[in-house]
């Protein structure tokens, strides 16, 4: 029956995915999103087409510069496109990614990220190694934990970052548990 083959291949994505490097025992939200995303019950609630991330470092070195991020996110057919400034780069394009949302998705503005953890996978490939990022969220009422794996923090914390937007959003539209 078709819960049955959902239920197998998230199984066969999971065992994959920790091959990978990825953890969900900590990451409750990532997993029930791959979870659902097996049954058909994930919305395409936006689509980043593309996004940049600037670091740049005065040769003074008199004081840090902010890190700039630009994103296009899609919603349904609009399209909008922003900038913003973090304090490193993933926090940069959190911002932007969440401004660009938040004209669609007011609610986000609840969101808060209040823990970010990151780990180096196989460590003897050195600048080379996968990278492990868990972050955790929440909004007014609830607490949730993603995950993501990349080849660099970058990667890995968009992963993760999405993740927890989606997240959101289905709570907020009930259509996932609440912690």
């Amino acid at each position: 029956d078709k819960d049955s083959k959902a239920g197998k291949n998230a199984l066969a994505e999971i065992k994959k995915l920790e091959n990978e490097g990825y953890y969900f025992e900590t990451a409750d939200a990532s997993f029930e999103l791959l979870l659902r995303k097996h049954r058909g019950e994930i919305r395409d609630y936006f689509e980043v087409l593309s996004y940049t991330v600037i670091d740049r470092e005065r040769c003074d070195k008199s004081e840090r510069s902010p890190v700039e991020a630009t994103a296009i996110v899609k919603v349904k057919e609009k399209i909008e496109h922003t900038a913003s400034l973090g304090n490193g780069p993933v926090n940069a394009l959190d911002n932007a990614i969440r401004k660009a949302l938040i004209v669609f998705y007011p609610n986000l503005a609840e969101l808060a990220l209040i823990d970010y953890k990151v780990r180096i996978l196989k460590s003897e490939q050195g600048t080379g190694a996968s990278v492990r990022v868990l972050i955790q969220s929440r909004d007014k009422k609830d607490r949730w934990e993603t995950v993501g794996v990349g080849e660099d923090v970058i990667e890995a914390s968009k992963k993760a970052l999405f993740d927890s937007i989606i997240y959101k959003l289905m709570k907020d539209d009930g259509l996932v548990s609440k912690r």
